[in-house]
C-alpha cells in the first residue's frame, strides 16, 4: 500500500528513438521541392540516417553530457610551461565526428551540397547546438579562402573532409581540419574596423607577424582561424594556423573562456597573439570584403540554426501536448492549448521554409540568386533569430513545471535560443546591412520583389502587405530609425509568399492572418479561433 503513492501516471514519454528529419514534414517538403529529382533518393536517404542518429537515445545522450561538462582551460602544463589547450569531454568529440562525417562542412563541392547541408545542419542543432559552431566556421571558411588559390589548395580539401581529425598537428599530416574565427576586439565589437591587432610583414612574401588581443575567438581548439588585424595597407585578412610546419606550436594564448549563458559546450575565448606567424589571405587593406563570404555562410548558419532550434522547441511542446492529459482531456485538444501550439508550428514552418529557400539560392548560383541573397539573408538573420527566444520560451510554458527543469531540455533550448542574434553581427548590424544592400544593390531589391511577386494575387493579406512594403520602400528619408522595421517587414512578407506558395492552404492561410493581416495578438496563442489549427497542429507533430 506504501508504495502506491509513488505510480506514475499522466507523464510524458521522452521524444527519443524517432527520425527527425522525415518527422518534420515542413522540413521534408521543402528538400524535397528544392532537390533535384535524379539526386533524391540519395539525398533523402542521407538525411533520414542523420534524423534517426539524431533522434536516438544515444546521440541525445552525447548532447547531454556535452552541455552538463563544459571544456576546461588548461593554460600552463605541470612545470609551468605554456599549454593552451582546451579539455573537452568525449561527448563533444564524438558529436564532431559525427557532424564531420554528415557532411556539414561538405557543402561546396557536392551537387546540392547547400541544400542538403542546410537541412543536415538544422537537423543536427536539435542535438546539441554547441558543436554547431567550428563546423559552421569550417563550412563558412572556404569562399575566404579561395580569394588565394595557392591557400584553397592547401587547406579546402581538409576543411570539406568528412573526417574528423581532433589531433594537433601540421596541416599536411591531418585527415580532416576544423576552422575557427577571430575578429571581435575589445574596444571596437562590431565595429571590427577599429581594431588594433597589428601584422608585420615577415621576409617571406605574404607572411607576417600579429600582435595584439582577441576580445572573442571561437572554438578555440580548431587547426586554423581566419582574423583580421592592421597592415602597412589597412586591414587584412590572415590565416593564423595553431601549428606551424614543422610540427612546433604557434604562439596562441589562451587567456581564459568566456562563461556564457549557453552554448556552453564549446568554447569561446579571449586569446592574444604576441608575434604569431600568419598568412595573408587575399589583399592588404581588404580585410574585410576578403572575409565577407565567411561571414555571409554564417550568418546563414544563424538562421538555420535558430530554425533548428525552434523545430526543437514546437517538437516538444507538441509531443507533450498529445500525451498529458488536463481538465477531462489531451492538451493537445484544448482549443486555447491548440491555439498556442499552432502559432509556434508557425513560426517554425515560415523559418524552415525561408532557411531552405536561401540554401537552395547558394545552389543555384546565378545573379538573380546572388542579389537575392544579398537582402534576403540579412533580414531572415534578423528576424528568424529574434523570433526564436520568444517561440523557445513558449514552447517551455507548454510543459509547464516540466519544462523548467534540467531534464526535459527546455532549459537548454530556453539558454540558447538569443546566441544566433548575438552572433555574427546582432540584430542593428543586421538592419543597417539591409540599408546598405538597398542603396548600393538595386539589382538585390529587384531579385526580392521578383521572389515575392511570384505569389501575388493568392492571397488578400499577402497583397496587401506587399503594397505596404513598397509604400515604405518609396520614402527612405530617416530610413535609418526605421530600420529594424524595414527588416521585419522584409522577412515576414518573403516567409508569407514562400507559404502562400509552398505551404499546405490551412499554414498559409493562417501565417497570413497572424502576421501580415493583424488579426492577432502580441502573444502566442491569439490567433482567430476559425482558423483549421488542428491540421497545423498535426502537421508539427514529431512522428515518422
Amino acid at each position: 500500500m506504501a508504495g502506491s503513492t509513488h505510480t506514475v501516471t499522466n507523464q510524458v514519454p521522452p521524444l527519443v528513438g524517432y527520425d527527425v528529419f522525415s518527422a518534420d514534414r515542413s522540413l521534408t517538403d521543402a528538400v524535397d521541392r528544392h532537390l533535384d529529382p535524379e539526386l533524391r533518393d540519395d539525398v533523402l536517404g542521407e538525411l533520414a540516417a542523420l534524423g534517426r542518429a539524431s533522434g536516438s537515445a544515444q546521440v541525445q545522450e552525447w548532447g547531454r553530457q556535452a552541455n552538463e561538462n563544459p571544456p576546461r582551460l588548461h593554460t600552463h602544463d605541470r612545470y609551468g610551461n605554456r599549454l593552451d589547450e582546451v579539455e573537452f569531454h568525449p561527448a563533444w568529440h564524438r558529436l564532431l565526428g559525427k557532424g564531420a562525417s554528415a557532411g556539414l562542412t561538405a557543402a561546396w563541392d557536392r551537387p546540392a551540397g547547400h541544400l542538403r547541408r542546410a537541412a543536415a545542419f538544422l537537423v543536427w542543432t536539435q542535438v546539441e547546438a554547441g558543436n554547431g559552431c567550428p563546423l559552421s566556421m569550417t563550412h563558412a571558411a572556404v569562399p575566404a579562402l579561395r580569394t588565394d588559390p595557392d591557400l584553397a589548395a592547401e587547406w579546402e580539401p581538409l576543411l570539406t573532409s568528412m573526417v574528423y581529425d581532433r589531433e594537433l598537428r601540421p596541416a599536411h599530416l591531418k585527415a580532416g581540419a576544423l576552422f575557427g574565427m577571430g575578429m571581435t576586439e575589445k574596444q571596437g565589437g562590431s565595429d571590427v574596423r577599429a581594431n588594433t591587432t597589428s601584422a608585420r610583414p615577415l621576409a617571406e612574401d605574404g607572411t607576417y607577424e600579429l600582435t595584439g588581443h582577441k576580445w572573442f575567438c571561437s572554438a578555440p581548439m580548431s587547426d586554423g582561424f581566419l582574423v583580421l588585424a592592421q597592415a602597412p595597407g589597412g586591414l587584412t585578412c590572415f590565416l593564423v594556423p595553431r601549428v606551424l610546419g614543422d610540427g612546433t606550436r604557434n604562439v596562441f594564448l589562451i587567456q581564459r573562456l568566456k562563461d556564457k549563458l549557453g552554448n556552453r559546450s564549446n568554447a569561446s575565448a579571449e586569446v592574444e597573439f604576441d608575434r604569431t606567424w600568419a598568412r595573408r589571405v587575399g589583399e592588404e587593406g581588404r580585410g574585410v570584403r576578403t572575409i565577407i563570404g565567411m561571414v555571409a555562410a554564417t550568418r546563414l548558419d544563424c538562421v538555420l540554426g535558430s530554425a533548428g532550434l525552434m523545430r526543437q522547441a514546437v517538437a516538444q511542446a507538441v509531443h507533450h501536448c498529445t500525451y498529458r492529459e488536463a481538465f477531462g482531456g489531451k492538451l493537445v485538444d484544448k482549443p486555447l492549448m491548440r491555439n498556442v501550439l499552432a502559432d509556434l508550428a508557425l513560426e517554425s514552418e515560415a523559418a524552415t521554409t525561408l532557411a531552405l529557400r536561401l540554401a537552395a539560392a547558394y545552389d543555384d548560383g546565378g545573379e538573380q540568386e546572388r542579389a537575392l541573397l544579398r537582402i534576403a539573408v540579412p533580414a531572415a538573420k534578423y528576424w528568424v533569430t529574434k523570433r526564436c527566444p520568444p517561440v523557445a520560451v513558449e514552447a517551455a510554458e507548454c510543459l509547464g513545471g516540466n519544462g523548467y527543469v534540467e531534464e526535459s531540455q527546455m532549459p537548454r533550448l530556453v539558454r540558447e535560443s538569443p546566441l544566433n542574434s548575438v552572433w555574427e553581427g546582432a540584430g542593428n548590424v543586421q538592419a543597417l546591412d539591409v540599408l546598405r544592400a538597398l542603396r548600393r544593390e538595386p539589382g538585390a531589391l529587384d531579385a526580392y520583389l521578383r521572389e515575392v511577386g511570384q505569389a501575388r494575387g493568392a492571397d488578400h493579406r499577402l497583397d496587401a502587405a506587399i503594397k505596404s512594403l513598397l509604400t515604405e520602400l518609396a520614402d527612405l528619408e530617416g530610413v535609418e530609425g526605421r530600420a529594424r522595421r524595414l527588416a521585419e517587414r522584409l522577412a515576414l512578407v518573403l516567409q508569407g509568399s514562400l507559404l502562400v506558395r509552398f505551404a499546405p492552404p490551412q499554414v498559409a492561410d493562417a501565417f497570413c492572418a497572424g502576421r501580415l493581416g493583424g488579426d492577432s495578438g502580441a502573444a502566442f496563442g491569439t490567433l482567430p479561433h476559425t482558423l483549421d489549427l488542428a491540421s497545423v497542429v498535426e502537421r508539427a507533430r514529431p512522428v515518422s
